[in-house]
């Protein structure tokens, strides 16, 4: 059961430079809700339905992908990987894009937060933020993958007492040093551990530093099993936190069930369940609602990033690409990362620096966008 980082399906970079390129309009495209990026162009009714605009090829019938900009936290059931997930979101919003912001092994459930279309760009600043987890330990084996689905490689009939566990928990909390299981997505001369592993080769991974912030014991249902909480930084496993206690306690231990409970900026209350995805598509093709309602704003993602507001003028060269000096009493004294708006909407993320906003990463929010009753956290 993993946290790696997301592979996100597009590059950022490169859809930048598409966007600089193909942006070139003037102030009075920022008028108004639609934001369009075509300058004296009427705006177009959205159609929620995303099973309509479909094309005829051969004796099949193929839907056009659309522009979809948003995130949706989706609470995986377990036995789903997080790739099945990210395409059964791509299909039922019918986006052109779409990436997840950190793995959740088939055994876990939880928070799986899915980019869509322009959101993509803002994936980085999810994976980066905390993650919390819950998670059971089944005390006397060892195994493989450190998780229930392993091969067993270590038995032991002790059980940790409840003292013992409390007298442990301090050793991992803070910054430690964590061997990542062997049954990883950490490539190893350009493979990918867990592929290496299944082949039968040794693979040895060194020891890196990770962050556990918080540590504390839930629950101690019977002698065989532990309930824990942990919140860490980016790149712990939590698969390798159970296996190293158990060695240290005598006993060994291997992961039963895990579920993540916050992601960055996102937590339980965003959740959706899947089957609440699908019956809102159901009503979205009749007419009876939007998947708009299910799509939380790009920026939620950039939560800790301070945003600047900037004039419809300034926009347009920002949207191009271009600098912009920063003038006045009402010029940001602060540097570094901002995100950008105009009118309320999001624009692009910028660095600020010698008296200039430099576009760095900039947004067209053409399509399908939260609606507006998201803009409102839970």
């Amino acid at each position: 059961m993993t946290m790696d980082p997301a592979h996100d399906t597009i590059s950022g970079e490169q859809a930048d430079q598409r966007d600089v390129q193909k942006n070139n309009f003037a102030d009075d495209n920022f008028a108004g809700s639609g934001g369009g990026s075509q300058p004296h162009q009427e705006p177009r009714r959205v159609n929620n339905d995303p099973r309509a605009n479909t094309r005829q090829k051969g004796n099949q019938v193929r839907r056009d992908r659309r522009d979809v900009h948003g995130w949706v936290v989706l609470d995986k059931p377990i036995g789903m990987t997080s790739t099945q997930a990210v395409a059964v979101l791509k299909r039922l919003f019918n986006a052109k894009r779409a990436g997840h912001a950190g793995t959740l092994d088939p055994l876990a459930s939880g928070g799986l937060p899915i980019a869509l279309g322009e959101a993509t760009k803002t994936v980085p600043f999810v994976m980066d933020g905390r993650k919390r987890y819950q998670f059971t330990v089944c005390w006397g084996e060892e195994r493989d993958t450190d998780d229930i689905e392993g091969r067993v490689t270590a038995t032991s009939d002790q059980r940790p007492t409840r003292e013992a566990i409390l007298a442990l928990l301090p050793r991992f909390t803070g910054v430690i040093e964590q061997i990542p299981p062997r049954y990883s997505a950490i490539k190893v001369q350009g493979e990918r551990a867990y592929d290496l592993a299944r082949d039968g080769e040794i693979v040895e991974l060194a020891a890196r530093p990770v962050e556990i912030h918080h540590l504390t014991l839930v629950d101690q249902p019977d002698n065989d099993h532990a309930v824990f909480e942990a919140e860490c930084g980016k790149g712990t496993y939590v698969r390798a936190l159970a296996r190293d206690m158990g060695r240290i306690l005598g006993t060994f231990g291997h992961i039963c069930a895990l579920r993540r409970t916050l992601v960055g900026p996102f937590g339980e209350n965003d959740m959706i369940p899947l089957d609440q995805l699908e019956a809102l598509c159901d009503r979205a093709a009749s007419g009876e609602g939007s998947l708009a309602d299910a799509l939380m704003p790009v920026e939620t993602a950039l939560d800790d990033i301070p945003a600047l507001a900037v004039t419809r003028a300034d926009a347009a060269r920002l949207h191009r690409g271009q600098a912009v000096l920063l003038r006045g009493r009402d010029a940001p004294i602060s540097s570094g990362t901002v995100y950008v708006t105009v009118a309320g909407r999001l624009l692009a993320l910028a660095e600020v620096g010698n008296g200039e906003i430099i576009p760095k990463r900039v947004f067209n929010l053409t399509g399908l966008t939260a609606s507006t009753g998201r803009n409102e956290r839970n």
